[in-house]
């Protein structure tokens, strides 16, 4: 049986538009993780460096546009979305209640948009609490995948605190990679922004999406196809 390969990637910056190319010309599948209310509704955003002396939320002086909302029927066509709060809201900032219209707004919006169930959900930050993976529960969610690693993602007790095998960036990737022939499942995430617009990292990420392709023995797969192959170990 081949290998499960799947992927995740958060926040819809413009980066996506770069990374949904490389990964249609090698046929790959990938699941994205959307906050709509971060999310303009009319006009995309341009990525830029922090100039000096600005005190901005940044990634290493990167500050990553978003796309529009308007962008992510064309842009996603083909792939996966699952939610990933409405604006990045963390469990325990704010009420219960409030959080979990958070989570339900963001996959609201990505069944209208992709006019099919959404079900999947990546929590913000990794950050998870019992009554929030309790009311993820209740509301149909299939899974929710934290930022924690582990060696074998099937042996899950708690599919709504899903870990992957890694970040796409480990510097053990590919032993990873390897050690997943046994479980069946290979997982990683990551952000698009991480790459900034430097055309070295882009390439190095289009020959790792390659040489997973070319794999004779591991086939692409989205999230959600896994959630049947969790499993509490005995």
């Amino acid at each position: 049986m081949k290998m499960k390969v799947v992927t995740c990637w958060d926040d819809a910056p413009v980066n996506d538009i770069r990374l949904v190319d490389i990964l249609r010309r090698h046929e790959a599948k990938a699941t994205f993780n959307l906050n709509p209310g971060l999310m303009h509704p009319e006009l995309r955003g341009t990525n830029r460096w922090l100039a000096p002396g600005e005190h901005l939320r940044c990634y290493n002086g990167f500050i990553p546009a978003k796309l529009s909302q308007k962008d992510v029927a064309e842009i996603y066509e083909g792939f996966e979305l699952a939610s990933h709060c409405w604006q990045h809201e963390l469990p325990g900032q704010c009420p219960d209640t409030e959080w979990i219209r958070s989570a339900l707004d963001a996959r609201h919006f990505c069944e209208d948009v992709m006019q099919r169930p959404c079900l999947g959900f990546a929590w913000p930050c990794g950050i998870s609490t019992p009554s929030t993976i309790a009311l993820l529960r209740e509301h149909g969610f299939a899974y929710g995948r934290t930022t924690n690693n582990a060696a074998d993602v099937t042996d899950c007790a708690e599919p709504l605190a899903l870990s992957s095998n890694c970040h796409f960036m480990a510097r053990d990737f590919w032993d990873r990679y390897e050690a997943a022939r046994k479980t069946g499942v290979f997982y990683f995430w990551g952000h698009s922004y991480e790459l900034y617009e430097y055309d070295p990292l882009w390439r190095q990420l289009e020959n790792m999406i390659a040489e997973i392709s070319a794999d004779p023995d591991a086939e692409w797969a989205n999230v959600i196809d896994i959630v049947p192959l969790l499993r509490k170990k005995s």
